[in-house]
């Protein structure tokens, strides 16, 4: 029996495409409108696809039947717009619905048309996709109703049902190195129903499965990254039959290290976000990676990041996984390789399908044929680099580039999160959500759903909870370590905010990221009791009867940097006066 054939839409780097390779399917073609894709997809897969747009085939039937008759048809169309990531949901869905839509217009004329050939397909798109896209669609839904009249078909009956065939699959239970959830959508044809892969591991005890494979496990059997050029042969950490030279393993060797500035940012979104919850800093390596997101970054709440294999205190102790650690964790061959700029890269990497996820649903379409999955992987063994613009420079990052703010950013920064609730200092109004000022703010926040309460707090406040502090030896402390030491590292609010975006602190003064962080750990020295503040008659959190007594504290540093700042700005200003009239 000839091979069965695959053509793949929304193709990106060809994740969805090596897991069919790998068990014998022939790869036909790819579309995709984005070069560096289309570069990448030939090159691994060594044909000619070309650029295209996919919504040509929205209102051309002619395009639709010029495409090839396979097999299988599989698609992954863009998920940005429906990630519950991308403008805490409620970015634009439009485009995200009409390639969706487009995608399985495809598919329907493929699959009913007469002396159609088409024995499965498959869509892949994030989890959050199930909440926008229908459960089924009619050839009328799909702008089919001419089509289908033609075809002697009822224009309202149901050309594709997503309902019951579409599963959120998780690719660690995959043998993936990583937790990736994703909506999976498909039919065998001949059963008219959507096939769920049996997993191969667990997290289950007891499932009889192997153990989800962890992120510690794969970089433990992973080069290092900071070795020096040779021939020695390695192994690939996830195909243990492919075997190369480590001078022909691209995009690996080479210095991923953050500024402090980056990875401290990162640091704080994971651990202390003002309304999520906590994460693991650096990577938790006895559970499966987290998701490899499309965009590179060491700065935000979704970078991984790791402890850096370079002994380095601040500046590169930790980095970002390598591109080739990235495609490992996807399960991409270390012979696979990427076209393009390091961003153009991760995004290839990030925004594929993982190939042991579409392994596995190509074997269930080899099991509904009666036919066996090989007993080996098809995997290319060999590299070719020809025109692979390799990462590679086996150099130590010098770190003399030290990254920057845009002018104006705005700050937002809170010590503690605790009692459900934040005191926080910033350089715009939280509420209204203002542009930034050339002033500071004391703010506490009661919640973090979207109508949480807001409590301002005026300048000199701190003088007023003083004597309360006080009264008690680590209130006392406390008070001192602020008033002598902490409060002279304290800038004008003009300085404060240039620190801020050169992201350094200058002379004397802290930049406000270090004044917050090192107010957490003073009241961490400090070993509070975890008791409660419970206000009588006079109240100085207006939204709660009680409050935990490190968020007091908490308040007084707080409101102690934003007094002093806009102080000091006022003389500032009131002296530039003077001299200008000659006073």
């Amino acid at each position: 029996m000839s091979k069965l054939t695959v053509i793949d839409f929304f193709c990106g780097a060809g994740g969805f495409s090596e897991g069919f390779k790998q068990v014998g399917f022939e790869i036909i073609k790819g579309y995709d409108n984005w070069q560096p894709a289309i570069n990448t997809y030939n090159h691994n897969f060594g044909n000619n696809s070309k650029v295209t747009d996919i919504l040509k085939f929205k209102d051309s039937l002619e395009e639709i039947d010029n495409l090839p008759n396979t097999d299988v048809i599989i698609g992954s169309p863009p998920c940005v717009s429906f990630s519950s990531s991308n403008k805490s949901g409620k970015a634009d869905k439009s485009l995200g619905l009409d390639l969706t839509k487009c995608f399985l217009r495809i598919v329907a004329v493929k699959k009913h048309k007469k002396g159609s050939v088409l024995k499965a397909w498959f869509m892949e798109n994030v989890a959050n996709s199930k909440k926008y896209i229908s459960q089924k669609y009619s050839f009328k839904d799909l702008d089919l109703s001419d089509w289908a009249l033609i075809n002697d078909k009822d224009p309202n009956s149901e050309a594709l049902n997503l309902k019951d065939n579409t599963e959120i699959i998780n690719s660690a239970d995959y043998g993936s190195y990583q937790a990736r959830k994703r909506a999976i959508s498909g039919e065998i044809i001949s059963t008219k129903k959507f096939h769920i892969p049996k997993p191969t591991h667990s997290n289950i005890e007891g499932d009889n499965l192997a153990y989800w494979n962890t992120l510690g496990e794969l970089i433990k059997n992973t080069i290092s990254p900071i070795l020096k050029e040779s021939n020695l042969e390695i192994q690939d950490p996830v195909y243990k039959d492919i075997k190369l030279r480590q001078s022909d393993l691209t995009d690996h060797f080479y210095d991923s290290g953050l500024y402090q500035s980056e990875w401290r940012q990162s640091k704080e979104h994971k651990t202390n976000h003002y309304c999520m919850g906590k994460m693991s800093f650096p990577e938790n390596l006895n559970k499966p990676s987290r998701t490899i997101t499309a965009t590179k970054s060491g700065t935000s709440r979704e970078a991984l990041i790791y402890k850096s294999e370079y002994n380095r205190k601040g500046n590169g102790e930790y980095r970002t996984p390598t591109v080739r650690e990235a495609a490992s964790i996807m399960g991409f061959p270390y012979t696979y390789q990427f076209l393009g700029s390091i961003n153009s890269k991760w995004r290839l990497v990030g925004n594929a399908v993982c190939p042991s996820v579409s392994r596995s649903l190509a074997n269930e379409v080899l099991f509904s044929l009666g036919m066996k999955s090989p007993k080996k992987l098809k995997l290319n063994k060999k590299v070719d680099i020809d025109e692979v613009e390799n990462l590679n420079d086996f150099k130590e990052k010098p770190f003399d580039k030290q990254p920057k703010r845009t002018k104006n950013s705005r700050f937002r920064r809170h010590p503690i999160k605790a009692g459900n609730l934040t005191v926080t200092l910033s350089n715009y109004d939280i509420e209204k959500k203002s542009k930034a000022k050339n002033n500071w703010f004391t703010s506490i926040q009661y919640g973090t759903g979207i109508n949480f309460k807001n409590q301002d707090v005026r300048d000199g406040f701190y003088q007023v909870i003083e004597p309360l502090l006080v009264k008690n030896k680590k209130g006392k402390q406390f008070v001192k370590i602020i008033n002598s030491g902490f409060s002279e590292k304290i800038a004008d609010a003009s300085t404060l905010q240039k620190m801020y975006e050169l992201q350094e602190s200058k002379g004397n003064f802290k930049e406000p990221t270090e004044l917050v962080s090192e107010i957490n750990i003073i009241i961490k020295k400090i070993n509070l009791d975890n008791n409660l503040l419970k206000q009588k008659d006079r109240k100085i959190f207006e939204y709660k009867d009680e409050v935990p007594v490190e968020q007091l504290f908490a308040l007084y540093a707080i409101n102690k940097i934003a007094s002093v700042a806009n102080e000091k700005e006022k003389m500032n200003a009131s002296n530039i006066i003077k001299q200008l009239s000659g006073k």
